[in-house]
């Protein structure tokens, strides 16, 4: 360790241009996951504030909250501990000043799926009436607006505010279910009255509860996981990110390869002194976790800087531990490229080194 920040310290620009890199990729990984995060929770927050174990959609459905339709009686029959009925319908909603796509939720007030309300009034106590996600707070809409929407002549009004309320990256509005029939079908309301999009079950034991054969019991996750777009974008910047991993190892080996190289007669000299090669070894692994972990904390600080500036419309999301993870990542493949140049050391004759 001694040699290792003997060295760092006297050729201070050379391995300052290593963590500089290291400190790039590294905020590049952590800015990437935040990204991930954050678009993964647009995704699903309102199904994560649910708290329910699984989805009844109709088989043919495929899995779709948007494709599927059934009678909201097969909730009596399904002998689940609690259950809930929604609705949906999506639209854009316009209060005469900004114009926003939206998700509608038809929901039964007395249900355990009806939101906290954290602004505004804490029922339907009005008809048409809607508790808008507090995403729409931040786009100019407010308490008391009168919304238009582009699928049906019928007018709502926001009566309160609730958070973290988005489905498929669309900010949601809770509906009482029976004004969102009136708003899908129209004159035909009644005739439809019983027909709702899926049936929320909240049971640790729902994998035993027997369903219809033309209906389909699937566990949350993997209800989230069908959505729309939503693996293939959490897949994209894994991937990213996996591949800075291997950049940054690559990046690692290359620099100190091209270092280990021009030092090669003063490890051979360094040799024929009697220093062991393990020694020689252990001081380049130093030297490479030294440079690594400077340049995962400083890449880690300035990303936690740069999201405190970051606008509400930046999808971004800071998990603590995730970052904690990848950063000891970073550390270790940044470790394992400075394998090549290890086995160069030890591969050193000291005659050959200093020209004997």
């Amino acid at each position: 360790m001694f040699l290792a920040w003997s060295e760092i310290k006297r050729n201070k620009l050379r391995f300052l241009l290593i963590t500089s890199i290291l400190l790039l990729v590294s905020f590049l990984v952590f800015f990437l996951s935040g990204l991930a995060a954050g678009l993964a929770n647009m995704n699903r927050e309102a199904v994560d504030k649910w708290h329910a174990q699984a989805v009844v959609l109709t088989e043919e459905s495929d899995k779709s909250l948007y494709q599927s339709s059934l009678d909201k009686g097969e909730a009596d029959g399904l002998g689940a501990k609690e259950t809930a009925v929604i609705g949906q319908m999506g639209s854009i909603a316009d209060n005469g000043k900004v114009k926003k796509n939206v998700v509608l939720f038809g929901i039964e007030p007395e249900g355990f799926i009806m939101p906290k309300v954290s602004e505004g009034e804490v029922a339907f106590s009005v008809e048409n009436g809607v508790i808008a996600s507090d995403v729409l707070k931040d786009e100019g809409f407010a308490i008391g607006d009168t919304l238009e929407l582009s699928s049906s002549d019928t007018k709502l009004e926001i009566i309160g505010f609730t958070d973290q309320a988005r489905f498929n990256a669309a900010p949601v509005l809770y509906i009482d279910l029976d004004d969102l029939q009136h708003l899908k079908f129209g004159d035909a309301a009644e005739i439809n009255a019983d027909l709702v999009n899926a049936i929320v079950v909240k049971d640790t034991n729902w994998s035993k509860l027997k369903v219809p054969e033309d209906l389909e019991i699937i566990e949350v996750e993997n209800f989230i996981k069908n959505l729309p777009g939503y693996t293939e974008q959490n897949m994209t910047l894994t991937y990213m990110i996996y591949f800075l991993f291997v950049i940054s190892a690559a990046i690692v080996a290359i620099f100190l390869y091209v270092l280990t190289v021009q030092k090669i007669s003063m490890f051979g000299l360094m040799k024929a002194q009697g220093i062991s090669s393990g020694y020689l070894a252990k001081s380049v692994v130093a030297q490479t976790f030294i440079l690594a972990t400077i340049g995962v904390v400083v890449g880690f600080g300035l990303t936690w800087l740069a999201g405190s500036f970051l606008p509400s419309a930046v999808p971004v999301q800071f998990d603590l531990q995730t970052m904690i993870i990848y950063g000891l990542i970073l550390i270790t493949v940044a470790i394992l490229g400075a394998v090549i140049s290890v086995w160069t050391i030890i591969r050193i004759d000291p005659l050959e080194a200093i020209g004997g």
